[in-house]
């Protein structure tokens, strides 16, 4: 039988990587909006369920949630908007792929592969480990 201990352990990475997935959700929309934003002058809900292959009622329940938790502004069948705390996590979310892109390049690890394990690694690297990267980025002079 477990201990107590490592029960709890289990389930607080369980409980991390559940987070984790839910954060990774709202960058990547956030990131999403703010390209189609520069691209095309406005998000659209038929925009997004296009680039990211789901259905409409999929980010219908996306954009809720992000509406809820105060990254975007719409309404049904308008143009969405990011909100202030919207654009700040599109960016911090941008910054933690192109760090952990650049660290990828630094490792040798090919331009399209690179860009792909970026696109997952991004969302559950710690604060520490990307500190750590851009520690030993900067100590090679990778820019």
């Amino acid at each position: 039988m477990a201990k107590e201990s490592d029960l709890s352990k289990a389930r607080a990475r369980f409980e991390k990587a559940r987070a984790d997935n839910a954060a990774e959700l709202a960058s990547d929309y956030a990131e999403l909006i703010e390209d189609l934003i520069k691209e095309t002058g406005e998000a659209r809900a038929v925009d997004l369920a296009s680039r990211m292959g789901v259905s409409h009622v999929t980010v219908s329940k996306a954009l809720q949630r992000l509406m809820r938790d105060g990254y975007v502004t719409y309404k049904p069948y308008r143009s969405i908007f990011l909100t202030e705390q919207g654009k700040a996590l599109a960016a911090a979310s941008r910054e933690r792929h192109n760090l952990v892109l650049q660290f990828l390049h630094w490792l040798g690890v090919p331009p399209d592969i690179a860009e792909q394990d970026a696109e997952g690694l991004e969302h559950h690297l710690s604060e520490a480990t990307l500190a750590a990267l851009k520690k030993k980025l900067h100590a090679s002079k990778v820019t």
